[in-house]
């Protein structure tokens, strides 16, 4: 697969000075605006966070359908859709749609999720997981389900009464051929990258690892994108695999930059998140040929088939725009990526 890249947005919306996001209103329209003004770039993805109870984007398909329809090539996605909080079988009807509706552009990643602001927020949904089972066991349970209604697997049988008594399964409907192949695991760990190649999902890894051996976030990274492959081979898998990594790249070429963002990169920062030791990687912030060559060193980027650049959503589209498109042509070439439409 060549390389690809795209922007992955918060999606945050806050009534503050400064915000060009005022609603939630705002941060959909805008975001589906920067689709557009990205595929005009020619960026390769769209990609949005999904969190609930907060004032950010939440259920994604009507948004991923929206941008699917206002669209030609751009690919549309997720990074991530926390599981604990779905019904796999309803999502897997709402992923078929949007996947038909945008000609087979989606790009789904799914997860346990990221710690979050509410307290079991899963549960108000109706999610309460049985005792003894994990909510990151059940995140997972829920994702083997959704992975065999979308390939079509019987999920409910005919009433015989009203089929002149003939038995038979009946699958998810719609089926969107191909879309199964374009599930993504979002993973903060070696192990669970290992267990994604196992169910034959491609890989999703974020600038959070929830893990710390002591290297650097991009060898920590990188370390984690090769155990995956080694399970992959081991499985037998037919397909090549795939592997994300998002990445924090701010490129300098205004005051305006300057003024927001200044003018330095962020080391890797190490501290205890959910009880574990965890590393979060750096920024890279300064002028787009010194971002070009930090990032042709950045192991896990080279190792990736897709990288997302995450963007500060509540700045607007036009400045959003013009920093995706100062990625596109003076930093993303650097690591491999040629523009395709």
């Amino acid at each position: 697969m060549d390389k690809k890249i795209g922007f992955l947005s918060f999606g945050h919306w806050r009534d503050v000075t400064g915000s060009q996001t005022r609603s939630g209103a705002d941060a959909l329209i805008q975001t589906i605006e920067l689709a557009e003004a990205a595929e005009e770039a020619g960026i390769d993805g769209a990609f949005v966070r999904v969190h609930h109870f907060e004032r950010q984007l939440a259920s994604p398909f009507p948004l991923l359908s929206a941008i699917g329809a206002r669209t030609k090539h751009i690919e549309m996605g997720t990074g991530v859709i926390d599981m604990r909080y779905e019904n796999p079988l309803y999502m897997a009807e709402e992923a078929a749609i949007a996947d038909l509706i945008s000609g087979g552009r989606l790009q789904l990643g799914v997860s346990r999720g990221s710690p979050e602001t509410a307290l079991r927020g899963a549960e108000n949904f109706g999610y309460v997981p049985p005792e003894g089972v994990s909510a990151a066991d059940l995140a997972r349970s829920k994702t083997e389900i959704f992975l065999k209604a979308i390939q079509g697997e019987p999920m409910a049988v005919t009433d015989p009464e009203r089929t002149g008594g003939i038995s038979g399964g009946l699958a998810i409907q719609p089926q969107s051929p191909g879309l199964a192949e374009r599930i993504w695991w979002g993973a903060g760990t070696r192990a669970t990258a290992t267990w994604a190649a196992g169910l034959g999902m491609n890989l999703q890894s974020s600038t959070l690892l929830t893990e710390d051996t002591g290297v650097p976030f991009d060898q920590l990274q990188a370390e984690q994108i090769r155990m995956y492959k080694d399970t992959w081979k081991e499985q037998g898998w037919e397909r090549e695999p795939l592997v994300s990594v998002s990445r924090s790249v701010i490129p300098i070429t205004t005051d305006i930059d300057r003024m927001y963002f200044g003018d330095r990169s962020e080391d890797d920062q190490v501290g205890i998140l959910d009880g574990a030791r965890s590393r979060f990687g750096r920024s890279y912030v300064g002028e787009p040929d010194k971002l070009a060559q930090e990032l042709a060193r950045d192991e896990a980027v080279l190792e990736a088939d897709y990288v997302l650049f995450t963007v500060p959503n509540q700045l607007g589209v036009e400045y959003n725009a013009r920093l995706l498109k100062t990625i596109a042509d003076h930093v993303a070439p650097a690591i491999g990526w040629k523009k395709k439409f």
